[in-house]
């Protein structure tokens, strides 16, 4: 039985759990928005949002319990210089997950994890390339 044992397990071992929360929330303090799963988005919104008020914080102490959770001085770096600042007058609720639908290869219900104050850029067109092109390269060899 599982009396107050908190979180989900993932079907991962501990490390592996605790190196996917730290990536995840590094990526979404990168990027200010994330697209995952929806069991991942509930599991690191906690942690991200507990990085976010360690920056908040700024002291010295406070920078180095973030650097030892995410690994990376220059996630660490933007979360106290520019994440942080952004969130200053705010009590919490620094992240919000925005449902997008199912996954299409196992049907996996997909969101984005984003910054609140975060503004979606435009999607940018993929590339599609060109068959008649190809055929008339082939065709000359």
């Amino acid at each position: 039985m599982r009396h107050h044992r908190a979180g989900k397990k993932l079907n991962r071992d501990s490390a592996h759990r605790r190196a996917l929360y730290a990536n995840l929330a590094g990526a979404l303090i990168e990027h200010g928005r994330i697209e995952t799963t929806q069991a991942k988005a509930k599991a690191v919104k906690p942690i991200a949002e507990q990085m976010i008020t360690l920056g908040r914080r700024g002291d010295i102490h406070a920078r180095r319990q973030a650097l030892a959770y995410l690994r990376s001085q220059e996630i660490v770096h933007q979360l106290f210089s520019e994440v942080a600042p952004r969130f200053q007058d705010r009590p919490g609720g620094y992240t919000r997950i925005v449902r997008i639908g199912p996954r299409q290869g196992d049907a996996a219900e997909m969101v984005y994890l984003e910054l609140v104050d975060h503004v979606p850029q435009a999607p940018q067109p993929r590339r599609v390339r060109e068959p008649e092109a190809e055929a008339v390269e082939a065709g000359t060899s």
